[in-house]
């Protein structure tokens, strides 16, 4: 049990979920910069961001990223803005085109692994490439853990210089044909960390039903929170989430209810070792 602040992250809107599966999926740069404003405001400090096109489809265009970090910075003053450099958007290079733009953090998946109906792919060079770009434009990467292994290669990354000492690390659990969401796994992955890492801050996401149950886990052990539209898109089995700001207000609950305190801008920065 800890009291230290806890940083949610709002993952708004991913690659998969539409306006078919839930309505209140943020498409379109407005709709997206609106319902991270009210995620903000419920308690929200680092957006997690993908981009879309008019249709829906999955982009990485950097013109469409220049505009939701625009409107970011205007209305959700302080909010960490983190980019997707996930493989649904693009492939190769293009994953990273955004990059030059500076945000705060980007994800990095350091390796590859599989997902329900297909390989997720991160071969060495475009790994390195990745990084590269994140180091040259003072990004700090939030490594993507989908398997053991990928904690052991951001250690080998880390001592080689490639990525930061103290790089923050993410676990997911529950995408089907990859890590499980499984307690026992979790207090595995974290007293990895530790052993690699130190007392450095890491988070993690639950996807779909395992949202909240993962949640929990990281407020009671010491860690940070995700949630948002683009993991899951219920608050239970009946209800669809209403908003982005209803899963931090829940997640908001969670920390309180483990005697954490939910992180402000300012404490989540310095917890990051932002500026």
């Amino acid at each position: 049990m800890t009291d230290k602040p806890a940083i949610i992250c709002v993952a708004i809107t991913g690659s998969l979920p539409t306006k078919a599966d839930n309505p209140a999926v943020p498409i379109d740069i407005t709709e997206q910069i609106e319902s991270t404003q009210a995620a903000f405001e419920a308690g929200a400090t680092i957006c997690h961001a993908h981009v879309r096109t008019a249709d829906g489809t999955p982009t990485a265009d950097p013109d469409r990223f220049a505009r939701l970090q625009e409107g970011l910075r205007k209305h959700c003053p302080g909010m960490i803005v983190q980019f997707s450099t996930g493989g649904r958007s693009g492939a190769g290079k293009n994953r990273g085109g955004m990059l030059p733009l500076r945000p705060d953090m980007a994800s990095l998946s350091v390796g590859s692994n599989n997902f329900p109906n297909r390989v997720y792919e991160n071969p060495p060079e475009l790994v390195d490439w990745l990084a590269a770009e994140m180091k040259t434009y003072n990004i700090l990467p939030e490594i993507e853990v989908f398997d053991l292994s990928h904690i052991l290669q951001a250690k080998a990354m880390s001592d080689a210089g490639a990525i930061p000492a103290r790089p923050y690390i993410q676990f997911v659990m529950g995408v089907k044909n990859a890590m499980p969401a499984d307690r026992e796994v979790f207090d595995f992955y974290i007293q990895t960390v530790k052993r690699f890492f130190g007392d450095i801050p890491w988070c993690a996401a639950g996807i779909g039903r395992h949202q909240a149950e993962l949640n929990a886990w990281c407020a009671a052990a010491g860690g940070h929170l995700r949630t948002g539209l683009e993991d899951n898109i219920r608050m239970n089995k009946d209800t669809l989430a209403p908003s982005n700001a209803a899963l931090v207000t829940r997640a908001a609950e969670i920390c309180a209810e483990a005697g954490r305190p939910v992180a402000t801008p300012q404490q989540a920065r310095e917890i990051l070792g932002l500026g």
